[in-house]
């Protein structure tokens, strides 16, 4: 099985349901091992929107890259995805930010996520479940691209709840 990482978002309707039903519906296609806490934080690349609350999950899984990909789309529209501009508010996004050590470079997928090393609302919640994960592009664990991101700016709460 491998091991993967998801990264979590969402900032349109009932936030944290959008996150509690994505996790549920991944079961038995993954595994979910560790969760992290919920982190609020600003929007990134269209700041006149909502709030976000991001998390990071672990898991397990049988299924290729690709057929993970298609899993989580599927579940971003059971959830209630509709469509918006790129970076546009969104009931729920889910990227698959790390599959083992895998790199991938696609035209419809790409591993690891390609942004992830620069964006503090994936760094913040990756860094508390898996800070000594080494992202397999960049040689460096998550931890110090956390680090480089001043301890993750930008991120303004943690929840005290879990999903």
């Amino acid at each position: 099985m491998a091991t993967v990482y998801l990264g979590l978002g969402s900032n349109k309707g009932d936030r944290l349901e959008n996150l509690r039903a994505a996790i549920k519906a991944l079961p038995p296609l993954v595994e979910v091992r560790k969760v992290s806490s919920v982190y609020e934080s600003a929007p990134m690349y269209h700041e006149t929107q909502d709030n976000f609350f991001n998390i990071a999950l672990h898991g397990h899984t049988s299924l290729t890259p690709f057929n993970l990909f298609k899993l989580a789309k599927e579940i971003e529209r059971q959830v209630g995805r509709t469509d918006s501009f790129e970076n546009g508010p969104r009931e729920i996004d889910i990227d698959i930010l790390l599959f083992d050590n895998l790199i991938l470079n696609t035209p419809e997928l790409t591993i690891p996520h390609p942004r992830m090393h620069e964006r503090p609302f994936v760094l913040v919640p990756l860094e508390e479940i898996a800070s000594r994960v080494e992202h397999p592009v960049l040689g460096r664990e998550i931890i110090d691209l956390w680090d480089e991101q001043q301890g993750g700016a930008g991120v303004v709460w943690e929840m005290r709840e879990r999903v």
